[in-house]
């Protein structure tokens, strides 16, 4: 919340400059990890002076590994629209699907998830309530997309909306864990396909 209500106060050129040191920041915390990265790492990249970067993120690493985690957060469910808040018909679900492996196939190692699972969210409270509460607007998206089709009657009347999201997201990010680890798609194409065909054949 302070991260944001930071961001208001700047002005234009303000947020350009500190949306800069985010990013550079974030390409080091990626190639480096959380603990390796330093501060003058990031000022190093970003050609930012020591006053400066202080100037943004008066905290010091803390505040900018926590611009970081809203960074990347942001990211992950912005790769996914505009299908994520349109899964309205069959044709929807499976462009969702399709955008997801293809994110995931292109980023690789280079996951935002994983950047804010493998250490980001493990550093600070408060950067656990962002990766938490981006899970939950996740879950909830899917949610409102089995929803709206069984509503429509797609889906069959007895399944239960919000277990079905859960278990859907638990697949796709077993599906990720995998993918990390062996660098194949495979996993995360089964799940997804395999969560969605279960909810078609509900309505039979």
């Amino acid at each position: 919340m302070e991260q944001r209500a930071a961001e208001r106060k700047l002005t234009e050129k303000g947020l350009a400059t500190r949306g800069r040191i985010i990013e550079g920041a974030v390409r080091e915390v990626r190639a480096r990890g959380v603990a390796a990265t330093t501060l003058d790492d990031v000022r190093n990249a970003t050609r930012t002076s020591k006053s400066q970067l202080f100037h943004y993120f008066p905290e010091g690493k803390a505040g900018l590994l926590l611009a970081v985690a809203h960074w990347e957060a942001d990211r992950v469910l912005a790769d996914q629209q505009p299908y994520l808040d349109e899964l309205t018909s069959w044709e929807a679900w499976e462009a969702w699907r399709d955008v997801v492996v293809r994110r995931y196939r292109e980023q690789g190692q280079q996951c935002p998830l994983s950047t804010l699972l493998s250490g980001i969210g493990r550093s600070e409270p408060e950067s656990r309530d962002i990766v938490v509460g981006l899970l939950s607007s996740w879950q909830n998206r899917l949610a409102a997309g089995i929803r709206s089709m069984r509503d429509q009657g797609e889906i069959g009347a007895g399944v239960d909306v919000d277990r079905s999201a859960a278990a859907l997201l638990a697949g796709l990010q077993g599906g990720v864990v995998v993918m990390l680890a062996t660098g194949s798609v495979t996993h995360l194409e089964i799940a997804l396909d395999s969560a969605i065909e279960q909810l078609r054949a509900s309505a039979a």
